[in-house]
């Protein structure tokens, strides 16, 4: 009979030794955070300075581990306020490095600081005139010794129990990254505004950017009826524009009252109620929530899960019925 060739089931023996493994993982790359905040100090600002003086963009680069790392610094430099690129120092070599310009300031990224790709590079970005901040664990290598400013991120130990995988090194270096575009952000009075801008199609930009305009029906696509208008008239209307609700306006358009699908069912229970010959003003909602054409998306929103409504009128400033959404506009627009 063949031998199977399903693998063997792991032993759930070594289930709290994986667990501890975890654990210890998460207490070493602790403690090296630690080392490397305490050493948050005057180069730290200096660097700080140095991108927030730049008329160009900050241009980071690393090889390997140090290469991801400073892609992802420089996403988040450039999602908050701080133009940024990465470039990768093997492709500068061999013709990237015109992207670089004299305005630019260069971040390098090499725990060792020996970084041959790298060091290559350094007589070109003198002679161009850029300032160079180096991020290394070795402040007496070449790379520390060549730049303007050098950020320490040496660590005590890498997670890695053979200390060869960058673990704690490349954790340090991420959040060095962090804290350099978190002090820049808060240096250039970066807002939430200014953030969803940047992130258009984010959740945030939605919340932040989305007008009520942007998605209320408007124009004849408006339920509204006369006040003069009956009941059965009023509903005509509502199945037309298929919002579940009328607006009842003057003649200047103002509103007067909501008439909606809950006040139908209540009409349909008073068995006094003609819907030919009810006048629609006789049992429209007076005075019902609706909300300013200026305002967020994510306003209206808010107002319907507080008023448990879903639909809901928008006026100009003379309160003027000028549009109207319901629940399934904010869905589809992603804001709720």
């Amino acid at each position: 009979m063949p031998p199977s060739s399903a693998a063997p089931a792991p032993s759930t023996a070594a289930g709290p030794g994986l667990a501890a493994s975890g654990r210890r993982v998460f207490e070493i790359e602790g403690q090296a955070l630690a080392a490397v905040a305490a050493r948050i100090d005057g180069d730290f600002t200096a660097a700080c300075r140095l991108m927030l003086a730049c008329t160009g963009r900050v241009v980071c680069t690393g090889m390997g581990k140090s290469g991801h790392v400073a892609r992802k610094i420089a996403a988040t430099l450039a999602s908050t306020g701080t133009p940024a690129f990465y470039v990768h120092p093997g492709e500068a070599a061999h013709g990237d490095l015109g992207m670089i310009t004299d305005a630019d300031v260069v971040l390098a990224l090499s725990y060792s600081g020996e970084s041959d790709e790298i060091l290559l590079l350094l007589p070109v970005l003198r002679r161009q005139g850029n300032q160079l901040i180096a991020m290394t664990g070795r402040p007496q290598s070449s790379l520390g010794r060549e730049a303007d400013v050098h950020l320490d991120v040496s660590v005590p130990a890498e997670a890695c129990p053979l200390a060869l995988a960058p673990t704690s090194s490349t954790t340090a270096s991420l959040a060095m990254g962090d804290a350099l575009a978190v002090a820049l952000l808060e240096a250039r009075g970066f807002t939430a505004d200014d953030f969803a801008r940047s992130h258009p199609a984010g959740a945030l930009g939605r919340r932040l950017l989305l007008h009520i305009t942007d998605i209320m029906h408007a124009g004849d696509d408006v339920p509204r009826v006369r006040a003069d208008a009956s009941v059965s008239e009023a509903l005509v209307e509502m199945s037309r524009k298929r919002l579940g609700m009328t607006a009842v306006v003057g003649e200047r358009g103002e509103l007067l009252g909501l008439y909606t699908d809950g006040d139908l069912r209540r009409t349909l229970d008073d068995p006094g109620v003609d819907l030919r010959g009810t006048r629609i003003v006789e049992v429209m909602t007076r005075a019902p929530k609706t909300i300013g054409a200026d305002a967020l998306a994510v306003e209206a929103a808010q107002l319907m899960e507080t008023h448990k409504i879903s639909g809901l009128l928008v006026l100009d400033a003379e309160q003027r019925v000028v549009g109207a959404l319901n629940i399934h506009d904010l869905l589809r627009a992603r804001v709720v």
